[in-house]
């Protein structure tokens, strides 16, 4: 869709009520720059992931059914799908907050946000597949663990084989 399109498609919308109309053409911007795949955190565990000899898919469209998912890695062998979630999108319990802003259009938003990820995580987990949520905040370290651990469920965790001849 050219950009005039949708210029002409956002104001339509806007005058109509479907979605507010920004506050000012600084926030449009903001708003507009927001990245759906290939976010910072997502990018900073994929290439830790990689620098540790995992392969994966990443943003590889999954169809289950009714339910369309596209997790942020996915272990096609292993069945896992990694979701790294943004505090705001998905209202993290420690910094997600409430808009003060356009409240009405905001917050039935952010709450469908969170059901739709209730429903794709039932739907994957009733297809065989391991999800992994992590939150954009975490340290690197705690999501590659969280990860690994859902990729490599046998591996022993090495106190276990201390001790073993």
């Amino acid at each position: 869709m050219r950009e005039i399109d949708r210029a002409q498609a956002r104001k339509r919308a806007h005058e109509r009520g479907i979605y507010p109309a920004p506050l000012n053409e600084g926030r449009s911007r903001n708003m507009q720059a927001n990245r759906r795949a290939d976010t910072k955190p997502e990018v900073a565990l994929r290439k830790a992931l990689h620098r540790m000899g995992f392969r994966y898919r990443k943003d590889l469209r999954l169809d289950l059914g009714d339910i369309k998912v596209r997790p942020d890695i996915v272990f096609t062998a292993k069945k896992v799908a990694v979701f790294v979630d943004g505090c705001f999108w998905h209202v993290c319990p420690e910094h997600g907050r409430q808009p003060t802003t356009n409240e009405w259009y905001w917050t039935p938003k952010l709450r469908r946000n969170m059901e739709r990820d209730r429903r794709v995580n039932a739907a994957l987990e009733a297809a065989g597949w391991r999800v992994v949520r992590l939150w954009e905040h975490e340290a690197l370290d705690t999501a590659v663990a969280a990860v690994v651990a859902a990729v490599k469920p046998e591996t022993e965790h090495p106190s276990e084989t201390s001790g073993k001849d």
